[in-house]
């Protein structure tokens, strides 16, 4: 019997998060080995891109930011357009929960991070860092410390991180995008409006529309807007396949394609050549600094409490209902987890500062995203093997 598309989605993530979490800690260990020299000198290499009238120079880790990971929101944009259509995003009442989380799972971190950096060397443009969770190493994380917890718990960290990475994708178009070329950016759109007309012929050639895609993300890269937004709005294209429920895995098909290759090749590949943080390098007092602190802060704190503290009042004020089988201690380890930010905290700060700046934001990220983990892992584990001592059952 074929496995319920959400939890062959879980699976993956899951698996995902291990892998996710090796290419770090050998990126982090390169850096401080006799290799670091190496290492920054392969990050750092200069790759030029010719392609007729295209022609671009960027670094590695440029490429793998502005070249790959518009496929990671490729596949975010994917999963949004399918949960609105067909899953949980389009239940109200299920949504209700996850998406309030994920309001104050953005709200917490950016407060905490703007109190810090109001005063004197403070830089309130870093607040948004700290605001994604990275939701595969939460939910290898959850794989791990708790894997007998309820599956709502899975089914709701899945949706609040869905629905924060789309919060990213606005706050990267919104306050990240460059000088904008707007001859390039009307090409861009006029290619998405064709691929949108493209759509409502439901057996068009997958071809036409990788093609599509190419010219959207070679457009968007010289129009100065961050290519993270063309690889969400590509997915909105995407057909679905209204007419014949036969077609509508359609934009399921596409998902299940690219997926593996972005959980096992692309996010790995962007945290090995992000994550490489030299502590030699770092000055006296650099993660004292306002900056590294709201970062760290934001994650470590900000998050888990906004998470919690927003599931808690749409749950008491009945906009939502409470995750099935699950307990409020159960609900604040899952929103610990959600402090993991990583792979797009890392995307953020590489948008927010300068290349000088970026070793200490990016311990602050690694930092503040293992102190709620560790915590979350715990915890979710303790009550795990309290639910096995009664029987599985809640307390009362």
């Amino acid at each position: 019997m074929a496995k319920p598309p959400t939890l062959a989605f879980l699976r993956t993530e899951s698996g995902a998060g291990a892998v996710l979490a090796l290419a770090a800690l050998a990126a982090l260990s390169l850096a401080n080995s006799p290799f670091s020299a190496a290492y920054f000198n392969l990050t750092g290499t200069l790759i030029p891109l010719r392609f007729g009238a295209f022609a671009q120079t960027l670094s590695l880790e440029g490429w793998v930011r502005d070249g790959l990971m518009p496929v990671f929101f490729l596949v975010v944009g994917l999963e949004v357009k399918f949960e609105v259509l067909r899953g949980e995003f389009s239940s109200p009442r299920r949504l209700a929960v996850p998406i309030m989380a994920a309001i104050g799972g953005m709200a917490g971190p950016a407060l905490v991070y703007l109190a810090i950096n109001r005063g004197a060397g403070g830089a309130p443009r870093g607040w948004p860092i700290p605001t994604p969770t990275d939701v595969a190493f939460a939910l290898a994380a959850l794989a791990v410390f708790a894997r007998r917890l309820p599956q709502s718990l899975r089914l709701f960290l899945l949706t609040l991180a869905v629905a924060d990475d789309l919060g990213a994708v606005v706050l990267i178009g919104v306050l990240f995008s460059g000088k904008i070329h707007f001859t390039a950016a009307a090409a861009a759109l006029f290619i998405l409006l064709a691929l949108l007309l493209l759509s409502r012929w439901q057996k068009a050639p997958r071809t036409l529309f990788a093609v599509g895609f190419l010219l959207i993300w070679g457009f968007t890269l010289r129009s100065g807007i961050s290519t993270s937004v063309a690889g969400f709005a590509c997915a909105l294209t995407v057909p679905v396949g209204w007419r014949r429920p036969e077609q509508e895995s359609v934009i399921k098909a596409f998902q299940d394609a690219l997926h593996p290759y972005v959980a096992y090749a692309i996010l790995p590949l962007f945290a090995f050549v992000s994550a490489g943080v030299s502590l030699a390098a770092l000055p006296p007092g650099a993660l004292l600094a306002p900056t590294a602190l709201g970062v760290a802060l934001g994650l470590a704190l900000g998050k888990p409490l906004g998470v919690f503290g927003f599931t808690l009042l749409t749950v008491a004020t009945r906009l939502g209902r409470k995750p099935l089988g699950a307990s409020w201690p159960e609900l604040f380890g899952v929103a610990l987890l959600c402090g993991a930010g990583f792979t797009l905290s890392f995307f953020l700060s590489a948008l927010a500062f300068t290349p000088a700046q970026q070793p200490a934001m990016r311990l602050a990220v690694i930092l503040g995203s293992l102190a709620p983990v560790l915590a979350g892992g715990l915890l979710l584990h303790q009550l795990q093997a309290a639910r096995d001592g009664r029987g599985g059952e809640l307390e009362p």
